[in-house]
């Protein structure tokens, strides 16, 4: 009788842990590898359908090779090879159904910071030089599409900047537009959201930034959004911002921010909602390797993370996110 009473206590107790457990939602997917060399610090666009991921550095040389990738089929295409020099911490943008490139550093040319502008056409799978970036040659800066118009600024020239221009891609003329009302920086990293950009992170003189600031470009005008120790959110924003070299990406509304460079290579997300202006830290960890340098790119409402570095380790890899799956290890 009493091993009885034990036996039905374990059932009750085992019952209870099985309302209570919580499935955990978030799930990392591997796909077909970057089919380029390993790389970090690459640039990357969307066109439509594809992605588009290129140059950065092997480590030992500047890559020129552009490669497409196909999500429907998980198939990589090499493209035509970018025809201006190789560069690591250049920026990239798509607009008016064409990709950019804009900026970056080589140390193998006598003037090492860059600011020739190229314009990449899916349709002609060709690359045109156009007009330069008017602000000076810099790497480590930002850049975001509005209104099929491109903003580039921010960045490091020797000093730490704060900048901004705009891209007119059907004159190719620039115009300079209000400077970021934040500290400077370089290495910091941007996101859209229902029509307003936003920027984050970032390091000015060695030192994490916390400051968060949207923009608005028909007012023209930027908005700081940090929060302070009073607000529910403010341990999430703290350990969201604290990186530098970090990836970005947006689904359904919400932000997604990690990897780069927090205390280690990192592999922690966090969600940040503009309805709210609230940080979340409940995103699984990223399952690849910690890394900074990495792209990001959604296509189809898929966030995709490739390629990317830790200390002298470059990756090719390439992994999905869907945050509405149910986690599995083992996919």
């Amino acid at each position: 009788m009493r091993l009885m009473f034990i036996f039905q206590l374990m059932v009750l107790a085992i019952a209870s842990c099985d309302e209570t457990e919580e499935t955990e939602y978030g799930n990392w997917v591997k796909y077909s590898d970057y089919e380029g060399v390993t790389r970090s610090s690459a640039v990357s666009f969307t066109i439509g359908e594809y992605a588009y991921v290129g140059l950065g550095t092997d480590g030992d040389d500047y890559l020129l090779d552009l490669w497409r990738y196909d999500a429907a089929k998980n198939f990589w295409q090499q493209m035509a090879d970018f025809p201006g020099p190789g560069r690591v911490s250049a920026v990239s943008f798509a607009a008016n159904g064409k990709g950019y490139v804009t900026t970056g550093f080589n140390d193998d040319l006598d003037t090492e910071e860059l600011n020739d502008l190229w314009e990449y056409d899916p349709s002609s799978n060709t690359w045109t030089q156009k007009t330069s970036f008017p602000g000076t040659a810099r790497y480590d800066a930002v850049a975001f599409t509005l209104n099929d118009h491109g903003y580039v600024g921010t960045g490091y020239d020797g000093n730490y900047l704060k900048d901004f221009y705009r891209y007119n891609p059907t004159s190719d003329t620039w115009t300079q537009t209000v400077s970021l009302y934040g500290s400077k920086r370089e290495a910091a990293v941007s996101f859209v959201i229902d029509n307003k950009a936003y920027i984050i992170s970032g390091r000015n003189n060695g030192v994490y930034l916390y400051d968060f600031w949207a923009f608005d470009a028909e007012s023209e005008s930027w908005t700081e959004l940090s929060l302070n120790d009073e607000d529910d959110t403010y341990d999430e924003f703290v350990l969201a911002l604290g990186r530098y070299d970090a990836s970005a990406f947006v689904v359904d509304g919400i932000a997604y921010v990690g990897l780069g460079v927090a205390s280690s290579y990192s592999t922690s997300f966090y969600t940040y909602d503009p309805s709210t202006n609230e940080w979340d830290d409940e995103v699984t960890e990223f399952e690849g390797s910690g890394r900074s340098d990495a792209v990001a790119f959604v296509l189809d409402n898929v966030p995709y993370i490739v390629t990317g570095r830790n200390s002298s380790q470059r990756f090719d890899d390439i992994w999905a996110y869907y945050p509405d799956e149910e986690y599995n290890e083992y996919d």
